[in-house]
């Protein structure tokens, strides 16, 4: 009789669990019409060739394109070479403003790096990406000073 009612016990609890999850699952598919929504100029920089140690800074634009205030939460890089800078004050509906990044160059070889942006926008979370390449360091070769005639070196 015991293992009948902890049987029946935990086929209630499943059951109300799954219904739960479900109610849940679509009241976050309720969107709300006048939610802010970010809308970037471009996704992607392609710095193309870079000397080293050369400007590495690039600017993404955004507008909210929503019809309330657009709030960025967090902006984050993939990497500490890459460092970004957003506002951290409201953007108006159809207003815009710009999220600037650097990548310190001071590394040889390809650039492939992300920039997540998290705002209270219907998109959630955008991720920015920067790619491109950073060239060699150029060696100066200085040549030997010339002994003067008469001198030993």
């Amino acid at each position: 009789m015991k293992k009948a009612i902890v049987l029946i016990a935990t086929i209630v609890f499943a059951v109300f669990t799954v219904y739960g999850q479900a109610t849940s699952a679509s009241d976050d598919k309720v969107k709300n019409p006048n939610a802010p929504e970010i809308t970037f100029d471009k996704t992607v920089h392609d710095y193309g060739t870079l000397p080293y140690k050369g400007d590495g800074k690039c600017e993404f634009k955004f507008t909210n394109t929503g019809k309330e205030p657009l709030i960025l939460t967090n902006v984050r890089s993939s990497c500490g070479c890459t460092v970004p800078k957003w506002p951290r004050e409201p953007i108006l509906p159809g207003h815009s403003s710009v999220i600037n990044v650097e990548y310190k160059t001071n590394r040889v070889g390809k650039i492939n790096k992300t920039v997540t942006v998290q705002s209270n926008g219907t998109t959630g979370a955008v991720v920015l990406r920067i790619k491109g390449q950073v060239l060699k360091q150029e060696t100066t070769v200085t040549p030997e000073k010339a002994t003067p005639v008469g001198q030993k070196k």
